[in-house]
C-alpha cells in the first residue's frame, strides 16, 4: 500500500513583537466650540461625559489610504526595515467606503510592497488588536517575517453632526505597528471575542443600499430624501458593557500573560470615553505609578486607530519607554473586543 505523502511543516519565528509605530493626525483641529455650533450643549457637559476637548478630522487630500501610508511609513522606519521587507499588510476600517479592492492594496503599492498579500478587516474599535494577533500567527507559522497592521478611520465622514449624542465622540486619523520575529515573547496572547447579542448597540444608521436605493430621493424629492448614512450608538448600555465586562477581558490578558497589574509600565485602552478608562483603571486596581493612555482628550475616538496613536504618543513624551509591558484592549460595534499585553517598540 502506498503511503500517503506528508505535508511538509512551516517554520517561523518562536515568537513575535513590535518593532516600531507610527501615527498619523489630521491637520485640521475641531474645538469642542466649533461642536457647540451643531448641537445645544455645553464644553463642560463634553469634557465631563467624555474627557474630549478636541479632536481632528481630515481634509480632502487626508484620505484613508494617505494617512495610512504616512503612518505605517513611521512605524517601517522606527522598525529599522524596508517596505519590501513587509510579508503582509493588514488594515482595519470602518471608514474607507469603496467595497474593492481593499483599500490595503492601495497603501501597500504606495508604500513599495505591491506584492505582499494585502486585505481589509471590518473590527471597528477592536481592529488593531485582532490585526496584531493575524500578524503574530502569521510571523509563528512561517508564512511572513514582518506584517504590517494598519487601524485608520475618517469617522468625520460618518458623524452626523446635529446628533447631540455622537456629534462630539469621533475623530480620525491612522495609527501602524510593524510586528516581525523575536527571541522571547513580545505579544502575550490575545483575549479576542464579540458579544453578538449587543450588535445593534452600535450601528450605520442605513445600510448603503437602503439609503441610495429611492429614486425619487436621490433627485431630490422633499417627500422621501435620502439620507446619508451615519454611525449610532445606544450610550448607555455601552458604557455599562465597557466598564463591567471589559475590565474581566483585560484581567484575563494580564493572566494569560503572566503578568500582574503593578509589572506595567502602560495601560493604553482604546480611546472610547474617559470615564470608561477610569473604571477599568480602578476594576483592574490599576497602582497609580502605572501611566494611562489619554489621547482622547486632542484626538477623540478614532476606533481602530486609537491605540496605535495613544501608544506613539505615549513613547514620544516619555510617559512609557521602549521595553515597557503595556496593556492594550480595544472594544466596539459588533460588540467586539481584543486585549493583550505587549512588549513596546
Amino acid at each position: 500500500m502506498t503511503a500517503v505523502p506528508q505535508i511538509r511543516p512551516t517554520t517561523g519565528a518562536a515568537h513575535s513583537r513590535i518593532h516600531g509605530v507610527g501615527g498619523y493626525r489630521p491637520v485640521r483641529v475641531v474645538p469642542n466650540s466649533e461642536v457647540l455650533e451643531w448641537i445645544d450643549s455645553s464644553d463642560e457637559w463634553i469634557r465631563t461625559r467624555s474627557g474630549i476637548t478636541e479632536r481632528r478630522w481630515a481634509g480632502p487630500d487626508e484620505s484613508v489610504a494617505e494617512m495610512s501610508v504616512q503612518a505605517a511609513g513611521k512605524a517601517i522606519a522606527q522598525a529599522g526595515i524596508t517596505p519590501d521587507q513587509i510579508g503582509a499588510v493588514i488594515v482595519s476600517t470602518v471608514s474607507h467606503f469603496k467595497q474593492t479592492p481593499a483599500v490595503a492594496t492601495e497603501i501597500s503599492l504606495k508604500l513599495g510592497c505591491p506584492t505582499a498579500p494585502a486585505f481589509d478587516i471590518s473590527a471597528a474599535c477592536a481592529g488593531f488588536g485582532y490585526g496584531l494577533n493575524l500578524a503574530d500567527g502569521m510571523i509563528r507559522g512561517g508564512s511572513a517575517e514582518y506584517v504590517l497592521v494598519i487601524g485608520v478611520e475618517r469617522l468625520s465622514d460618518m458623524t452626523d453632526i446635529h446628533d447631540r449624542s455622537t456629534a462630539f465622540i469621533f475623530g480620525d486619523g491612522a495609527g501602524a505597528a510593524v510586528v516581525g520575529p523575536s527571541t522571547t515573547p513580545g505579544i502575550g496572547k490575545v483575549i479576542w471575542g464579540s458579544d453578538a447579542t449587543q450588535k445593534d448597540l452600535i450601528t450605520q444608521t442605513e445600510a448603503w443600499d437602503t439609503a441610495f436605493a429611492k429614486p425619487d430621493a436621490i433627485n431630490g424629492s422633499s417627500d422621501d430624501e435620502a439620507r446619508w448614512p451615519f454611525l449610532r450608538m445606544d450610550g448607555q448600555p455601552v458604557f455599562r458593557w465597557a466598564v463591567w465586562e471589559m475590565a474581566k477581558v483585560a484581567q484575563q490578558a494580564l493572566d494569560a500573560a503572566g503578568i500582574t497589574a503593578d509589572q506595567l509600565g502602560a495601560f493604553i485602552p482604546h480611546q472610547a470615553n474617559m470615564r470608561i478608562t477610569d473604571a477599568m483603571i480602578k476594576a483592574l486596581k490599576l497602582p497609580a505609578s502605572v501611566p494611562v493612555a489619554r489621547d482622547i482628550a486632542e484626538t477623540g475616538n478614532t476606533s481602530a486607530a486609537s491605540i496605535p496613536l495613544a501608544m506613539e504618543r505615549m513613547l514620544q513624551t516619555g510617559e512609557a519607554k521602549s521595553g515597557d509591558l503595556a496593556l492594550i484592549i480595544g472594544f466596539g460595534a459588533g460588540l467586539v473586543y481584543a486585549a493583550a499585553v505587549v512588549t513596546l517598540p
